[in-house]
């Protein structure tokens, strides 16, 4: 009676997910500006509106990353873009 082979160890494959991982971590982050605020929710819109007009989406991917809404109709949210439109 012939064993069939069990699935190949992926120890080796693993190691390397993790090595890339731990060596590109925060790099792909670290590329972008980012600013938090906690504004009411008029400022909030505001403030929004003034980096999309600073910082078109297109040329720096311009986006709202994060946002929730607090107590008192506050707004804690954090803006994201890149550093240059290269």
């Amino acid at each position: 009676m012939t064993k069939i082979p069990g699935p190949p160890p992926f120890t080796g494959l693993r190691k390397r997910i993790a090595d890339h991982r731990a060596g590109t971590a925060g790099r792909l982050g670290g590329q972008f500006v980012r600013e938090t605020y906690c504004l009411t929710r008029e400022e909030a819109r505001a403030k929004a509106r003034e980096w999309f007009d600073a910082f078109p989406k297109a040329a720096y991917w311009t986006e709202v990353e994060s946002w929730r809404q607090l107590d008192e109709d506050q707004i804690e949210f954090t803006m994201r873009r890149l550093p240059s439109a290269d």
